[in-house]
């Protein structure tokens, strides 16, 4: 019977926790979306893009794929993919600046 009960517990939390970050990658999309609609621009703004790609990206690579508890080679992989990539759409900008 508590068996029972620590894993329904278990299966709301994680049921809450699914949710809660999809509602904050809508808020980070949201926000995205109003940067670009709003007319923002320059570095403070790509800034912020690039940090909600970050986010967002470390959300699906953590929560929805369920990268969460792999071997330090797989998290190596796929948040240096994550950064590296990022990192390399911020320097083609500041070079597209000159």
């Amino acid at each position: 019977m508590i068996r029972d009960e620590k894993r329904v517990k278990k299966n709301i939390q994680n049921h809450f926790n699914i949710h809660s970050i999809w509602l904050t990658m809508v808020a980070l999309t949201i926000l995205s979306y109003a940067l670009g609609k709003f007319g923002f621009s320059g570095i403070v703004s790509v800034l912020i893009l690039l940090l909600t790609a970050v986010v967002k990206g470390t959300l699906i690579i953590r929560d929805f794929m369920e990268l969460r508890n792999v071997s330090l080679l797989w998290r190596v992989i796929m948040y240096g993919w994550l950064w590296g990539a990022t990192l390399a759409i911020f320097i083609i900008y500041l070079f597209s600046l000159k």
